[in-house]
């Protein structure tokens, strides 16, 4: 048994589901609201019976481990871990030999950073000064140090390396760490320190401010690149922020891991920061897993407006929508807050605005779009901006945005938009396996939930029909179900073993939305759903010969292209016939 059964078979997916979602029984299965839409019909079923999980309203679903990936945000490896913990299951046993050194060694990371949290948090109760400033200068109260674990450095020595040696701790693990400076002894002294975590809310690093600014120091001081932390992926506040950012639907990125602290106490929890470095591709990514509206709270500078412009491009090519938070009379969220109230924060998050509209708006106000010059640099720096999103009907709006502010036409702001010889900024973009939209193909799952279902409907499903099934999942089941008509699913068959997952979720499908139905309904149900699934190939056929048909008139092709025609006609008048 691998470490993912292991896991599998040691917890029950509705005591798991159970700590995210309400659930009541319905006859074999429990149901409750789902955690992913605002819905106040449930229509989230968890089957005990198949360890499975699917919600109708978001057409998401699959096992403990997709659960926590979705409700958590995590990645595979990271739900894997979580649930791991929970279920008392040693990952390291699973793992090669090279693959449990790496697991050890981290582990022993983790574990140095829990202690050195909590040796600084016994700092700070000993530590009037930096009392004052955590609690008077700052205004954290004592809830909002426990949630993030704050505590403070001493001013000098090596206190921290010798508790953790005392501890067990080599002095090689602590300065994997990266607890320690060049000489051996604490890298921090005299600051309030806040515990980096990762999104299960493990302590992987520290960001550290001095508690009294010295110019010869640096104000923040960060925890070196170490195994445990890269500040390329680390979102701070992430871990708590994850339930507020679903529940709002949005993200808010800060410049300041203090702006995250504050908003937080004056209770908009939905903020973090890509602390210590400009915003990546990454970041974006985890925050996606969670919202697709991300709204940015960079300063007006021109920093700000770079970092913008930069943060666009990502945004697209990732695919979040991207927005920007403005405000008056404040250099960042926490001073707003402080002198404004929490009010005024939450009043700028809701105005929000696009981002090219806003660098649109900088500019526009920086150049004199009264004069040729002003124009030119206008359209210049808008059409480069432009440049970097990737859908062609949003380009074309904004196109026509920067001819209206600049007073030209849209033929000759297209027209420079040709021409300009700018090179588009382009990112390397990690390729993930494209998740084909679950809404989409919903009627394909339903004919095979009923085909799983229902051994007789079976007689409907012609071995022709196999290729109308959209994915490898969908026409395996399909195949199966043509060579095995008389078959029933009372769990996965070995030759289908690889789709174990989609298999019973639709299993789960087919109870919840067709169970209660006669055979007669069920009949003329998947009738009627071949009968779609068959139309909309046509269909497709039919958009693939018109295009081919043209292509081979362009080129002069006749032959091929009267071969089209007619294939494009027969095809026509048997869609019409199926249309009858």
């Amino acid at each position: 048994m691998d470490a993912k059964e292991e896991v599998r078979s040691r917890l029950n997916i509705e005591d798991v589901v159970g700590e995210y979602v309400s659930l009541k029984r319905a006859g074999r299965s429990f149901k409750g609201l789902s955690p992913f839409t605002d819905e106040r019909t449930p229509s989230f079923y968890v089957s005990p019976e198949k360890n499975i999980w699917h919600d109708f309203s978001s057409g998401k679903g699959g096992d403990i481990f997709s659960f926590i990936m979705e409700v958590e945000g995590v990645d595979f490896r990271q739900s894997l871990e979580l649930l791991a913990r929970k279920a008392g299951v040693d990952l390291s046993q699973y793992e090669d030999v090279r693959g449990r050194d790496l697991a050890r060694r981290k582990q022993r990371l983790l574990e140095a950073h829990r202690l050195a949290a909590n040796f600084y948090q016994h700092c700070l109760v000993r530590d009037r000064r930096a009392q004052e400033y955590v609690f008077v200068r700052r205004a954290l109260t004592k809830q909002t140090v426990q949630d993030f674990q704050i505590g403070c450095a001493p001013d000098r020595g090596r206190m921290l390396v010798e508790y953790l040696q005392k501890k067990s701790f080599t002095m090689q693990e602590i300065r994997d760490a990266g607890l320690t400076n060049r000489f051996g002894g604490d890298l921090f002294h005299g600051r309030m320190m806040v515990p980096l975590m990762n999104s299960g809310g493990q302590v992987i690093g520290f960001t550290a401010r001095v508690i009294v600014d010295d110019p010869r120091a640096p104000k923040y001081l960060n925890t070196p690149q170490t195994l445990l932390y890269n500040k390329s992926w680390h979102v701070f506040g992430l871990s708590q922020a994850k339930q507020a950012i679903r529940a709002n639907g949005y993200a808010v990125i800060v410049e300041g891991n203090l702006d995250v602290v504050s908003s937080h106490q004056a209770g908009e929890a939905t903020v973090v920061a890509a602390a210590g470095t400009a915003l990546t591709e990454h970041h974006l990514r985890a925050l996606k897993r969670l919202t697709q509206d991300i709204r940015l709270s960079f300063d007006s500078d021109a920093a700000g407006r770079a970092a913008t412009e930069r943060a666009i491009g990502l945004a697209s090519q990732v695919g979040v929508e991207l927005k920007v938070i403005s405000f008056t009379g404040a250099k960042d969220p926490d001073e707003l807050i402080r002198q404004q109230g929490v009010a005024a924060w939450q009043s700028a998050i809701a105005a929000a605005q696009p981002a090219v509209d806003w660098l649109l708006d900088q500019y526009q106000r920086q150049l004199d779009l009264t004069t040729a010059a002003g124009k030119r640099q206008f359209t210049s720096i808008g059409l480069a901006l432009v440049g970097q999103l990737s859908d062609p009907v949003e380009r074309e709006y904004y196109q026509r945005v920067i001819a209206e502010r600049a007073h030209s036409t849209l033929e000759a702001v297209q027209a420079k938009a040709q021409q300009q010889a700018m090179p588009r900024v382009s990112y390397k973009v990690i390729k993930t396996p494209q998740n084909i939209s679950p809404n989409r193909y919903l009627h394909h799952d339903d004919a095979l939930a009923l085909l799983m279902l229902d051994t007789k409907s079976r007689e409907l499903l012609a071995p022709s029909d196999v290729k109308l099934f959209h994915g490898e999942a969908r026409q395996a089941v399909a195949e199966y179900c043509v060579a095995h008509r008389t078959e029933e699913f009372t769990k996965t068959p070995s030759p289908l073993q690889n789709y174990d997952e989609y298999i019973t979720m639709a299993r789960v499908r087919a109870e919840a939305r067709y169970g209660d139905w006669s055979e007669t309904d069920r009949y003329y149900e998947l009738a009627r759903l071949l009968r779609q699934i068959t139309n909309e190939h046509k269909q497709q056929q039919k958009q693939l010969f018109i295009t081919q048909l043209r292509n081979a008139e362009a080129i002069g092709d006749d032959e091929t292209a009267q071969r089209l025609r007619q294939q494009l006609n027969d095809l026509i008048k048997e869609i019409a016939r199926g249309n009858r």
